[in-house]
C-alpha cells in the first residue's frame, strides 16, 4: 500500500462510478445527452468512461508489476486473472432467471466490457514485463498505424473498407463472421474482435503514464498535462482521415481518450498528491473493489429488469415509476435521479467493504 499512488485509486473509483451512473438510467427514453453515447462517429463524456478503466488498467500495471520477474507463477497470476474476469463477463452475458439459469445459447452475447478488460489486462501485463518503454512506444505506434490501415485499406468481399456503420466496414464484417448472433448488436459489438487490438494501446499509454509516476520526474503533474494535451491535438487531427469512435475503439479515439485520461489524471494527481487537499474519498472506496462492485451493480441490474413485479412490470420500472416519476419533475431529472440513488448504494457498499477492510481480488 505504501507505493500506491491516492489520485490511480480515486480515478480508478471515478471510473467505476461513472460506469455505473450511465448504465442504469431510470428510462432510456430519457436520458441526459452527456449520459449517452454517440451515435456513431464523435464522442460524449459517456465515451470516455470505458477507455478511461483501461487506461488505468495501463497505469496500475506498472504499480503491480513493476518489481516481478518473468517467471511462471507471475505468468500463472496474469493469466488466472484475465480469466476470472473473461468468465465474470461471460455469466454476465449468460445469465436468465428462468431455469437453468442460461440463456438460450444462440442468444449469448460473447464480448462483452468485462471480457475486453480481461483481454486488455492479460496482453498489456505481459506486454510491459518483456518490453522497455521504448520498444513499448513503438509497438503502441505500430497497433494504432496498422488498426487504421487495415480499417481504411483492406477491402470486405470486394468492396472498399468503410468507417460507417455498413457490412463492408471490416471489423463488423469480422464480428458477424465470427460471433454471428452472439454479438451485442446483428451488425457489430462494441467490444468486437478487432477492435480489441486497438484498446490493448489504451492500457499501454496508460502504462507511461504510469511510468512517469513512479519516476523521478519532477512537475509530474505539467508533464502528464502536457503529455495529455499533445495526444488530444493528434488525435483531433487524425480524426479527420480515422474518425473517432468508441464502437471501433479507432487510433484517433484511443488517443483523445489517453489524452483526457492524462489531463483528469493530472488534475487529481495535483490536489491529492501534491497540495495534499483531502478529496474523493469516496472514489478511493469504490475503486479498491472496483471489479466487484461494477459485477454487482450490472447483475443486480439484469435481474431488476428481468423479475416481474406484476406480471408485466419490471421490478427497474415498478422503482422508477413509484418514486421517481413525479410531476414536477423532468422525465430526464426522474431518469437521473434513479440512477444517482443506484450509485449511491453501491458507494455505500464499497464504503462498507473498505471500512471492514474486505477487498475482493479478482
Amino acid at each position: 500500500m505504501k507505493n500506491r499512488i491516492l489520485s490511480v485509486d480515486i480515478f480508478r473509483g471515478m471510473t467505476i462510478v461513472l460506469m455505473i451512473l450511465v448504465n442504469t438510467p431510470g428510462t432510456w427514453s430519457n436520458v441526459y445527452a452527456p449520459l449517452l453515447h454517440a451515435e456513431w462517429h464523435g464522442y460524449t463524456p459517456t465515451d470516455l468512461v470505458f477507455p478511461f478503466f483501461l487506461f488505468i488498467v495501463g497505469t496500475s500495471i506498472v504499480f503491480a508489476y513493476q518489481n516481478k520477474t518473468t517467471s511462471g507463477a507471475t505468468y500463472r497470476k496474469i493469466t488466472v486473472r484475465s480469466l476470472k474476469l473473461i468468465g465474470l463477463g461471460l455469466i454476465l452475458g449468460a445469465f436468465t432467471i428462468s431455469f437453468p439459469f442460461i440463456k438460450e445459447f444462440s442468444t449469448i452475447r460473447f464480448p462483452g466490457v468485462l471480457q475486453r478488460i480481461g483481454v486488455v489486462f492479460f496482453f498489456a501485463a505481459v506486454l510491459f514485463l518483456n518490453l522497455d518503454w521504448k520498444k513499448l512506444i513503438g509497438l503502441t505506434a505500430a497497433i494504432l498505424v496498422g488498426y487504421w490501415i487495415m480499417m481504411a485499406f483492406i477491402p470486405v468481399e470486394g468492396q472498399p473498407s468503410t468507417f460507417e456503420r455498413a457490412p463492408n466496414n471490416l471489423a463488423n464484417w469480422l464480428d458477424v463472421k465470427v460471433f454471428g448472433s452472439h454479438n451485442y448488436r446483428p451488425d457489430y459489438d462494441p467490444e468486437g474482435l478487432l477492435s480489441t487490438l486497438p484498446s490493448v494501446a489504451s492500457a499501454l499509454l496508460g502504462i507511461f503514464t504510469g511510468l512517469i509516476l513512479r519516476s523521478q520526474q519532477k512537475k509530474k503533474a505539467t508533464i502528464l498535462f502536457g503529455l495529455g494535451g499533445s495526444l488530444l491535438i493528434v488525435g483531433h487531427l487524425w480524426d479527420f482521415i480515422f474518425p473517432i469512435n468508441k464502437a471501433l475503439w479507432t487510433s484517433s479515439f484511443v488517443l483523445v481518450t489517453a489524452g483526457w485520461g492524462n489531463i483528469v489524471l493530472a488534475l487529481i494527481y495535483y490536489i491529492t498528491d501534491i497540495r495534499k487537499i483531502q478529496f474523493g474519498s469516496i472514489f478511493r472506496y469504490a475503486g479498491a473493489n472496483a471489479i466487484i462492485v461494477y459485477f454487482l451493480s450490472s447483475f443486480i441490474t439484469k435481474l431488476f429488469y428481468l423479475i416481474k413485479v406484476d406480471g408485466e412490470t419490471s421490478i427497474h420500472g415498478w422503482l422508477f415509476e413509484t418514486i421517481y416519476v413525479q410531476d414536477f419533475l423532468s422525465m430526464q431529472l426522474s431518469s437521473l435521479l434513479y440512477g444517482l440513488t443506484v450509485v449511491s448504494f453501491y458507494c455505500l457498499l464499497a464504503y462498507i467493504l473498505w471500512k471492514r477492510k474486505i477487498f475482493i481480488k479478482v
